[in-house]
């Protein structure tokens, strides 16, 4: 089954709905009715005939109605027993909020493995466990216990961290920055990195993908799916656990191990994927996405009114892969009639330290309109 109903779903229930503030259950309620989804949500507890004034229901088949998702937030012991009922009463996907685990050792482990095999079994799809679950504004569907709305845009986010959502959710609202789809993964006992991007990278209103990643499954098809749509659509990775100590946090926080850094970057680099090192990074790298067109190559001019910045710029832009536009004639002709004598001549662009914002105006129109060049960097130092 592809991930259509996990994402486009009419029918959702929450088998966990609480009418106890504060709790997931009750968050999750609060979500999916107060941000405007306009399909059906029934909440599942077997001691509350309402949940946030919504009629509730005892066990899932008391609704009498086709499920697409389940949401389940209970005690991770609850969770195989009300999988297979899942499946029994025909649920198409499911989103497994619960914790305890992968990260719970073999206990949890055998546990995880008959919630796969029974999903398997009955043909739906999951997301988790131990997820903050996802957002898709366009539909309006907050299936997730975050605070926060997204606001729609056109970049699809994926994280194996619910506390990194959130911060980034925060981030987004402010910044205003949208997404597409937002997704915390958890553990990815089932739907996995190379799955979304599958899914992302054939999606009409996802542009680019990011992700912030603690640990890999399924390596030779998250790089056959990034290889596939990293050209057309870029793919931008937050991966933490570099060093032999974050490692080993990782395996302790999503039950998986981190794995060699280096082979990280180099399959990184094969399948056509933008690396960055810092959470500051991943924020900049999803505002470019959201608010600037794509470049059609590597070609940058840089406009500064300082040597310096312009010769750091240069390094790093050389280190990672681009190329320092060479100016046509035209432009040269432009930037000497426009720009005082001393300017440097040359790409990068000095316009010199007391530049005004009609001559940075004139060097950035005159580099705009030459072909040789694919994007542009304006730096202005105080």
């Amino acid at each position: 089954m592809n991930l259509d109903k996990l994402f486009n779903p009419q029918t959702i229930a929450v088998i966990g709905a609480s009418n106890s503030e504060g709790s997931v259950g009750y968050a999750l309620i609060r979500n999916l009715v107060g941000s405007g989804f306009k399909g059906t949500v029934y909440p599942i507890n077997f001691k509350h005939k309402s949940i946030y004034g919504i009629r509730a229901y005892p066990k899932l088949r008391d609704t009498r109605d086709e499920i697409d998702l389940a949401i389940i937030a209970t005690p991770s012991a609850t969770v195989p027993e009300l999988v297979e009922e899942c499946g029994q009463v025909g649920v198409k996907g499911l989103v497994i909020i619960s914790a305890g685990f992968k990260e719970q050792g073999e206990a949890g482990n055998a546990m995880l493995d008959q919630i796969v095999a029974t999903a398997k079994r009955y043909g739906m799809r999951l997301i988790g466990p131990n997820c903050l679950g996802f957002i898709k504004p366009s539909i309006r569907l907050n299936a997730s216990f975050a605070n926060k709305m997204a606001l729609p845009g056109k970049i699809a986010f994926i994280s194996q961290s619910g506390a990194l959502c959130t911060a980034i959710l925060d981030w987004s609202v402010e910044q205003h920055v949208g997404f597409s789809h937002f997704v915390s993964i958890g553990s990815m006992a089932d739907v996995g990195f190379h799955d979304l991007i599958d899914y992302f990278g054939a999606d009409p209103n996802t542009n680019s993908i990011v992700i912030y990643m603690e640990s890999l499954t399924h390596a030779r098809k998250f790089m056959s799916a990034a290889r596939a749509f990293a050209r057309n659509k870029p793919i931008i990775v937050l991966k933490a656990g570099k060093s032999t100590a974050g490692a080993k946090v990782a395996l302790s926080h999503t039950g998986s191990l981190a794995g060699n850094d280096h082979a990280f970057d180099a399959a990184f680099k094969r399948a056509g994927i933008i690396r960055v090192n810092t959470i500051t990074e991943l924020f900049n790298a999803a505002q470019t996405l959201a608010m600037q067109a794509r470049p059609q190559g590597k070609r940058l001019a840089i406009v500064t009114n300082a040597g310096g910045p312009g010769v750091l710029a240069t390094d790093h832009l050389v280190e990672q892969g681009g190329e320092i536009a060479t100016l046509s004639e035209q432009t040269m002709a432009a930037l000497n009639t426009g720009l005082p004598p001393m300017w440097s001549h040359s790409n990068p662009i000095d316009v010199l330290g007391d530049a005004d914002e009609e001559r940075y105006g004139m060097a950035v129109e005159a580099c705009l309109k030459d072909p040789g060049v694919d994007g542009l960097l304006v730096i202005l130092t105080p």
